[in-house]
């Protein structure tokens, strides 16, 4: 009985030592947050054991003391890409999408595709790995200027790409890395042309529906129902009001233009709740997803696959995405070697006034779970 009752105490022990307690977590979130000056942090635990901890500290808006909450929705930001990838690579499984076939099969239909550099060279895989040499438009200055002159503009894809147009590529196609969110748009165009169904439809349909996730939404429009307030700070790099929420609900830009740059916002539980399914290979084979990714300039020995992050840690390797939108920043990372995912979310991108990296912020949250 001695012997019972002692192992049944041993057990207790390990799991309580393996399973920091809620108030530990919180008041280290809340720590953090403090000591990165953050305005809000929201964070989302999956365990190995498929446990499901959330966690907010802060305020969803600051001036008018609104706490946030675990129902508040952020914005992902690039982290979005995960998505279209996820669908991308859906369709490649089926056959209706071929992975290193140029890009000119699917869009040269369109006539400013001959406009766009490397045109004739680049891939489907060399766009989803950002390899193909194709420069970010977002952060031009005449789209920045387009953008604020005309903020509650609805844009269709190809206006967003005639800011690269007639450009010098960054690089011949396959022989460079560039992170662009432009790569993204063009595999949203091709997914489009390929199923003759729009995007959003196609998230609804193959993900959001399918995997559950109620609190994953397009940001299709101005006023997003839900949404967090955001802080891009003064100065910021798209010329915006600090805060980007106006008083009446909308965004002071239209968020709808990021499309499948990005394109969706959520709970930080329903993202990590994605990163747990995607990465654990219940959406799709993530080996394909990891294959021979190319060096990603994001970071020493980090790769970057079809859509994910690689990076080595000192909590192990981990796959995953960052993600920006003005006021908003987002990490998804998740540890193969412990079945561990991590999802946190800050509703500010003000560089100049964060004391501490968000990144930095979930690999202190990582060493919980040792």
């Amino acid at each position: 009985m001695k012997k019972i009752l002692f192992g049944f105490l041993f057990f207790v022990v390990l799991f309580t030592a393996a399973q920091p307690s809620k108030e530990r977590i919180q008041f280290k979130l809340d720590s953090l947050k403090s000591a990165g000056n953050f305005p809000g942090l929201s964070l989302s635990i999956v365990t190995k054991e498929n446990t499901t901890m959330s966690f907010v500290s802060g305020f969803s808006d600051v001036e008018k003391q609104v706490p946030l909450s675990t129902k508040h929705l952020l914005m992902q930001g690039s982290v979005g890409k995960t998505y279209v990838a996820a669908i991308a690579l859906m369709l490649i499984k089926t056959g209706q999408l071929k992975l290193d076939e140029k890009v000119a099969t699917y869009l040269s239909g369109y006539d400013w595709y001959s406009r766009i550099p490397n045109e004739s060279t680049i891939t489907v895989r060399q766009i989803m790995n950002h390899t193909s040499g194709v420069m970010r438009y977002e952060f031009k200055p005449d789209f920045i200027n387009d953008l604020n002159a005309m903020p509650s503009r609805t844009w269709k894809p190809g206006e967003l790409l005639k800011y690269v147009l007639d450009e010098k590529a960054s690089f011949a196609a396959g022989e460079g890395w560039e992170y662009s969110d432009t790569n993204y748009i063009l595999l949203g165009m091709i997914i489009e042309q390929i199923t003759g169904k729009k995007y959003y439809d196609l998230l609804r349909e193959k993900i959001l529906g399918p995997y559950n996730l109620k609190n994953t939404k397009p940001t299709d429009k101005i006023i997003l129902p839900g949404i967090a307030q955001g802080y891009a700070g003064k100065e910021n790099e798209f010329k915006l009001n600090e805060k980007v929420i106006n008083d009446d609900g909308s965004f002071v830009i239209n968020p709808q233009f990021e499309w499948t740059g990005g394109g969706v916002y959520s709970t930080t539980e329903d993202l990590v709740n994605w990163g747990k399914l995607l990465y654990e290979g219940k959406v799709i084979d993530t080996s394909l997803m990891l294959k021979d990714a190319p060096a990603a300039k994001l970071g020493r020995d980090t790769k970057y696959g079809l859509g994910v992050i690689i990076r080595p840690t000192q909590q192990g390797i981990a796959y995953g995405h960052s993600g920006f939108f003005p006021g908003y920043l987002t990490e998804l990372f998740y540890f193969p070697g412990r079945k561990l995912c991590i999802a946190l979310q800050a509703n500010s991108s003000d560089f100049k006034s964060l004391k501490i990296s968000l990144q930095r912020v979930l690999m202190e949250m990582a060493k919980e779970f040792d």
